[in-house]
Order: structure tokens, then C-alpha cells, then sequence
């Protein structure tokens, strides 16, 4: 697997994990623990991303 399609795979990823969360956040019956954990998995792949890309992380 090359970097850039690795870099589109997490970056995929990370998008599915924000409609995740979104959907989550917007379901009476989701519980927050649920949620949390959620936006840790999305932060870790964008850290991944960035770093991935050479970028600063931010």
C-alpha cells in the first residue's frame, strides 16, 4: 500500500467516524461513554493523517 492511498484509507476513516459521531450525538439512547470514545478513534486517525502528511498535528 502506498503512503497516499494509505493517507485516503484513514482519511475515509476519520469522515465515517464524523457521521458516527454526529449520529450518536443526535440519538436520545446514545450513551456518552459511547460518543467519547468515538472522537478518541477520530482523533487518533487524524493524528495519523497529519502525521502521516508530514504536517504539525493541528
Amino acid at each position: 500500500m502506498t503512503l497516499n492511498s494509505r493517507i485516503a484509507e484513514l482519511q475515509r476513516k476519520h469522515m465515517s467516524l464524523s457521521q458516527a459521531v454526529e449520529i450518536a450525538q443526535k440519538s436520545l439512547a446514545s450513551d456518552q461513554f459511547h460518543v467519547a470514545e468515538l472522537k478518541k478513534k477520530k482523533l487518533l486517525l487524524k493524528e495519523e493523517i497529519s502525521r502521516l502528511s508530514g504536517g504539525s498535528g493541528g
